[in-house]
């Protein structure tokens, strides 16, 4: 993966876009690509991309355009099925001149125009470029894996793969959007387009968009994939045997693609059934040991060493572990949040920061990971506790059915079922309101909704109470109520959490600030494919979850990993933050003049919290103050280095590096 830049002029008639302003914009990403940079300038755009050299390590420059010089591309991304789709175009006629994957694309374009995505098996987001008809194509992966942002200002749309970059142009304003930050509070991520900030759009996972310079003022965006599943009892059991089949072939396929690069190419094993499946599907492919890579925690209450050694044991890999403890997060939470770009309700996504950072630091670009297995497969225990609750609200005044509850989170210390009436409490809200179309949500939504109270009432005003519920509800597919609960719930997940905050604040932001790529075989067309249209008896067997999978995996996963409950991937919190000495930049970003100067919180309320924390050393707090500290933290650090600026001009200034393609059509025109 690499990183995208560049200006597109809405007006026909404008000047050539700014040079050294593309320039800037593709320095500012340099971490996303360092091995060089690329600009594309004509009358209308100008395209920059920096780049990160995985397959055809010589020919993949960019941007790139066919033989006439009439179609270019700047892509950020991987298509796995390029040799596949080089082979068909071939046959129709088409010529490449190299062995990248990018080229395929604008053959593609070419052939198909923007049906071409539907072709891709892949994780992109590319801007592509027709000459002739002053035409700009956009599009992103299906689950949103690849960000892709824009802002359209003083008649310029300026477009980059990370806000930092469009904001290297002065005159973009630059503040907190209130609806972006109400959806991240109530979701952990706004859901595309909003944004964070104000004035900026991310483009849609799954989506296409088109602008014709002279024509239209902003891109005009269509929907091409969503998640979808078959109506409430189509399949109630199905074969078995023939699911595991084909849930066994498409994962293999999607692990043994994702190995297509001309680097060498790397595991995350974190001991859990997801990352350890894909290990082992892809060990049997190396004539050397597999490398793997994983983190391992101080606290214990976080830690799964001991399942991580079982399987590098089970599978003879090459093991690399990094041990993050209380002190490293905190040490590296700044440059976290900078790269996430994002609101974090929670630190897990700085021991991935670590971890990323050795496997750079092995000499490894690119890592296979587990990510989407859970959300497909029907992993969480948001899933099951949904089911609970509807088996409890059939019979509410029964004993024994909220005592079901006792069987979720076992890993948690503070667990919200630890006693029978706390768990009666908070999960009996609304149980018997089960048509509600977010129902399995709505707990968790209720919780995360509470820190909004500590807003500024100016980011809270002309906003619902329930503004990014009611925003999510108009965006629902019209067949959403005929599907089942379990498959509504998966779609809630899958839109809000998944591609807003797991593939990205600790997906690929933290991956790619190290330079490294994540492939996600799991998220592999065929496999979500296979999966959604799964019955659930096999995805959620009463309350065993990922029941297909498992069963279709187990002749090759070690039977510890088989036999383990369910645990998530989580990190400490509040603690890191006030252990013996309280980091110096916690002290100036939650001082009360910083927080008045941002204007997003209530300078009293985060005062109030902050002494809770010292108190405590952040120890044994309730999962809402942990999200608000955090939250609050997050932003703050926003404020300082995204949005007031002195980081953002440094990060556009170092002009070093190689410059592998300049093609300047204003300075020399042909």
């Amino acid at each position: 993966m690499c990183g995208i830049a560049g200006l597109i002029n809405v007006r026909a008639d404008a000047p050539p876009p700014d040079r050294e302003l593309a320039l800037r914009m593709a320095r500012a990403i340099r971490h996303r690509g360092p091995d060089g940079y690329g600009i594309y300038r004509d009358q209308h755009v100008a395209l920059t991309h920096a780049r990160l050299s995985i397959i055809d390590l010589d020919g993949g420059w960019q941007p790139m355009a066919n033989a006439e010089g009439s179609i270019w591309v700047c892509f950020n991304g991987e298509i796995f099925n390029y040799i596949e789709l080089r082979e068909d175009l071939s046959a129709k006629g088409h010529r490449f001149r190299t062995k990248s994957d990018t080229e395929v694309l604008i053959h593609a374009y070419a052939e198909y125009g923007e049906a071409m995505v539907d072709r891709l098996n892949g994780q992109w987001a590319f801007v592509l470029w027709d000459v002739a008809r002053k035409r700009a194509l956009f599009s992103r992966d299906r689950v949103g894996i690849n960000p892709l942002f824009w802002t359209v200002h003083e008649g310029v749309l300026r477009f980059a793969s990370e806000v930092k970059a469009l904001f290297q142009d002065p005159s973009v304003p630059r503040g907190f959007s209130k609806e972006g930050l109400d959806e991240a509070l109530t979701f952990w991520a706004p859901i595309a387009p909003l944004t964070p900030f104000r004035g900026v759009q991310q483009l849609p996972p799954g989506s296409v968009a088109v602008m014709d310079v002279g024509q239209h003022g902003e891109p005009r965006v269509s929907i091409r994939w969503r998640p979808d599943f078959p109506e409430k009892g189509a399949s109630r059991g199905g074969d078995e045997a023939a699911a595991m089949a084909g849930v066994r072939e498409a994962v293999q396929g999607g692990s043994t693609i994702r190995l297509r690069a001309d680097v060498p190419v790397g595991s995350y094993l974190s001991g859990g059934l997801d990352s350890t499946i894909v290990a082992s599907l892809i060990a049997s492919n190396r004539e050397i040991p597999l490398r793997t890579f994983s983190v391992e925690f101080d606290n214990r209450e976080f830690d799964e060493a001991e399942h991580q050694q079982a399987a590098v044991a089970h599978l003879g890999t090459a093991h690399a572990a990094i041990r993050c403890g209380d002190p490293q997060i905190a040490e590296v939470f700044p440059e976290v949040v900078y790269h996430a770009e994002a609101p974090l309700l929670r630190t897990a996504p700085a021991p991935l920061f670590i971890l990323a950072s050795l496997v750079r630091k092995s000499g490894y670009r690119v890592v296979l990971t587990g990510e989407g297995a859970d959300e497909f497969f029907a992993g969480y225990d948001i899933f099951r506790e949904d089911r609970v609750r509807r088996f409890w609200a059939r019979h509410p005044e029964s004993k024994f059915r909220p005592q079901l509850l006792m069987r979720l989170y076992p890993y948690l210390q503070r667990s919200p079922v630890a006693q029978v009436q706390m768990a009666k409490a908070f999960f009996g809200r609304n149980l018997s309101q089960t048509d509600d179309p977010f129902y399995s949500h709505r707990p968790r939504w209720d919780g995360t909704g509470r820190i909004k109270l500590m807003l500024d009432p100016a980011m809270r005003e002309g906003l619902a109470a329930d503004a990014a519920v009611e925003q999510l509800r108009a965006r629902l597919p019209e067949d959403y109520m005929r599907w089942s609960p379990l498959a509504r719930a998966q779609y809630l997940e899958i839109v809000t959490l998944l591609s807003g905050y797991l593939l990205s604040s600790q997906g690929e932001r933290m991956m790619m600030a190290n330079s490294v790529e994540g492939r996600f075989p799991f998220l592999d067309p065929r496999v979500m494919d296979v999966a959604d249209a799964l019955p659930d008896a096999l995805k959620l067997r009463v309350l065993d979850e990922k029941h297909v999978l498992k069963q279709a995996m187990r002749d090759i996963l070690p039977p510890s990993v088989l036999a383990r409950t369910k645990q998530p991937y989580r990190a400490p919190v509040v603690a890191p933050f006030f252990g013996a000495e309280v980091p110096r930049y916690v002290e100036e970003c939650l001082s009360p003049e910083a927080i008045q100067a941002a204007g997003v919180w209530q300078p009293q309320l985060v005062a109030a919290l902050v002494a809770k924390c010292k108190k405590t050393g952040g120890k044994a707090m309730s999962n809402t103050d942990d999200m608000a500290f955090c939250a609050i933290l997050s932003t703050q650090l926003m404020a300082r280095d995204l949005i007031d600026g002195a980081r953002l001009r440094a990060a556009g200034e170092d002009a070093s590096g190689k410059l592998g393609v300049d093609v300047d059509r204003v300075l020399a025109p042909i």
